[in-house]
């Protein structure tokens, strides 16, 4: 019984029923103007739902009156945009030919329920049945109790009318598939945007402190002037450049539209160099080829992968003797870094920072090794450039 009144005491059922009964406000108009002719505002709905406001207008309204508890939210049931193609024009021509249908059951149904309640409540107290009475009765005051029964009906109507168009509504108003899967690949190329944001955050600014804490040690360590001046040098240095990479993550996910191209590339990668020796890290480099020919994407991507090994290095070993390799031909790219290890301890895990060098590698098409090699660990990267 309850289940049963529960839809009466939603807001909703009322908010539906108001959103049937505006459009008779404009059938009023009509006919006052020209009453011999009633059909008329059905034929005039067709040029109007053409027009491509009218599918904004009417997703709005829908929205507030139908599905309150969806407006704003980017998945919802109901769109509220203009007409791009003719087939929502024509989507929206249907929905207000219905809106208009249903606005009519639900009207007649209401001055029914009033009409057949004010002939029982007549025949209830002994008067006579009006001149226009629905149904003949005969005084009793037995009538009394069925005067519930129109009302009862008017609001059943009531809620299974609102359930009704706001089902039409969803499938006439709804996005279509194309619009369902522009969704879908957007909100795929913002999960992959804020991927790659993660990693840029977590590659650069994990490799400014991990150099910062291992510069600051040193020269707390140390009784040299010279060397605590130089360690501050590039304490300062890698910060500027972490502060830099910040404020370039930060402008990308505040500037709508696609990212730009600002990343570093591997043309700058003696900053990271420089920043592995001024930690203590002896560091033997060998580059072969010609960096500055790399595509971008390729160049960007392992930019943050020698970055994530150097880092890595820093972290779980120490400022131990490092050896870079960066050769780059025709066909690949190949990076290899190589550091002994302290001890087992020393070994590191598969952490974020292995995990997002396996995926730039293979985001680029090429393979990402790294593990024990004897005493050493070693992180050999190849990429194709075609």
């Amino acid at each position: 019984m309850f289940a049963l009144l529960r839809p009466l005491t939603r807001a909703v059922t009322y908010t539906r029923g108001l959103h049937l009964c505006l459009p008779l406000a404009a059938v009023a108009i009509w006919l006052f103007i020209d009453s011999s002719r009633p059909y008329v505002p059905a034929l005039l709905i067709v040029p109007v739902g053409l027009l491509p406001a009218a599918r904004l207008a009417e997703g709005i309204q829908a929205q507030l009156f139908l599905t309150p508890g969806e407006r704003g939210r980017p998945d919802a049931s109901i769109t509220a945009a203009s007409a791009t193609t003719w087939a929502d024009r024509w989507r929206t021509v249907w929905w207000m030919e219905l809106r208009l249908m249903f606005s009519g059951v639900l009207l007649a149904v209401i001055v029914g329920a009033v009409w057949l309640s004010t002939d029982l409540i007549r025949a209830a107290v002994g008067a006579p049945p009006s001149q226009d009475a629905l149904i003949d009765l005969p005084p009793h005051r037995w009538w009394a109790l069925l005067v519930p029964v129109p009302v009862a009906v008017a609001l059943a109507v009531l809620v299974g009318l609102g359930e009704l168009v706001t089902v039409a509504a969803r499938h006439l108003l709804g996005p279509s598939v194309a619009e369902r899967l522009r969704e879908l690949e957007q909100r795929t190329e913002q999960l992959l945007e804020h991927n790659r944001i993660a990693r840029e955050l977590h590659d650069s600014i994990g490799h400014a402190l991990t150099a910062i804490v291992l510069q600051a040690g040193a020269a707390r360590a140390t009784a040299d002037a010279e060397f605590t001046a130089r360690a501050l040098d590039a304490v300062e240095g890698v910060g500027r450049a972490a502060m830099d990479d910040l404020d370039r993550v930060l402008r990308v996910l505040r500037t709508p539209g696609p990212p730009t191209d600002e990343r570093p590339t591997l043309a700058a990668a003696m900053h990271l160099i420089d920043s592995a020796r001024s930690a203590g890290a002896p560091m033997e480099v060998v580059v072969e080829g010609s960096i500055d020919a790399l595509p971008g994407p390729v160049t960007r991507e392992g930019y943050r992968i020698l970055q994530e090994s150097l880092t890595n290095v820093l972290r779980h070993c120490g400022p131990v003797p490092i050896q870079v390799s960066v050769r780059a031909d025709t066909e690949r790219l190949r990076l290899q870094v190589r550091n002994p290890l302290p001890g087992p301890s020393a070994v590191p895990g598969a952490g974020s920072g292995l995990r997002g060098i396996h995926e730039r590698a293979e985001l680029l098409g090429g393979r990402a090794q790294f593990g024990p090699d004897g005493n050493t660990w070693l992180v050999r990267v190849e990429v194709p450039l075609r």
